[in-house]
């Protein structure tokens, strides 16, 4: 079956086609911002009011439009569905409308060989490097949203939580993008924007979203590895991830056998070693001090 025949096997839904015609006209995406914006379940008047369309007759027409499928009609009101208001945060997002390029330096430096890290956003993306030895430090989705009213160093904050929070959901087999069933994978072969010859990769099996990233990264949430790492006066959680080697790198990674998977993670902190082992869905298994 193809991706497009599995869109349509659903007997009653709304072709997806029919779904975004609906949407496509400015009075209808002025109508969800509205919603967006009030308090709901907002009254007829007040929906009419925000949206400021002087032709009563006409905004009926393009309210009814969406209800059903981007709006739900309550007794006293009007709502979002969760369809309506996907449509409203994909705008917020820039992800429609915005397509900045941009560059800005770091003040960390790179694990590989010290010299300063450099970020780079293009396409929805942004990517962290070095520019002296070219080691990749990570290349993740954000959306153009994310850069309204931040300096460079919030965007990067930012951009390192959204890092968590994605591969957090991934590993636990959630799709980021559509809640699927993500499934995580280890991979020898192949390129990644690491360049790592041992990673982990994650994919969505209904929408097919892909993540990869170091097998390491997958613990920055793990109590053990966050309270070694407390031991040692390191705020995991308030500390980028690129700045650890364990989370942007393979050379901290042993594996140990393939059938079944088990790897080994040297999570370090200043002499101190906490070894990790985890297995193919990047579970932990067993911890050892070192």
């Amino acid at each position: 079956m193809s991706r497009v025949d599995s869109l349509q096997e659903c007997e009653d839904c709304v072709p997806p086609a029919d779904a975004f015609s609906v949407v496509a006209d400015e009075t209808r995406l002025a109508i969800l911002e509205a919603l967006w914006q009030l308090e709901t379940p907002a009254r007829f008047t007040d929906v009419h009011d925000e949206v400021g369309l002087r032709d009563s007759a006409q905004f009926n027409y393009h309210l009814g439009k969406l209800t059903g499928q981007f709006v739900r009609k309550r007794e006293d009101g009007y709502e979002l569905r969760t369809a309506g208001e996907r449509v409203v945060q994909a705008i917020l997002a820039g992800s429609f409308t915005e397509h900045p390029r941009r560059e800005f330096e770091l003040d960390d430096p790179c694990t590989e060989c010290g010299e300063p890290l450099a970020a780079e956003y293009e396409d929805e993306t942004l990517a962290i490097s070095c520019p002296a030895c070219g080691h990749g430090h990570g290349e993740y989705p954000f959306p153009p949203g994310g850069f309204h009213e931040r300096s460079d160093a919030e965007v990067l904050e930012a951009f390192d939580q959204r890092v968590r929070h994605l591969h957090c959901l991934a590993k636990d087999g959630v799709c980021p993008e559509c809640n699927g069933r993500m499934e995580t994978t280890i991979a020898r072969e192949g390129d990644c924007c690491l360049g790592a010859r041992v990673r982990a990769e994650h994919v969505c099996r209904q929408c097919h979203h892909e993540l990869c990233s170091a097998v390491g990264l997958a613990l920055l949430d793990q109590s053990d590895v966050v309270a070694f790492c407390d031991e040692q006066g390191i705020a995991l959680s308030e500390t980028p991830y690129w700045r650890f080697e364990w989370c942007v790198d393979d050379d901290p990674v042993t594996v140990e056998s393939e059938d079944p998977w088990r790897l080994t993670v040297d999570v370090t902190a200043g002499d101190e070693r906490l070894r990790v082992t985890v297995d193919g869905d990047l579970s932990v298994v067993d911890t050892e001090r070192a």
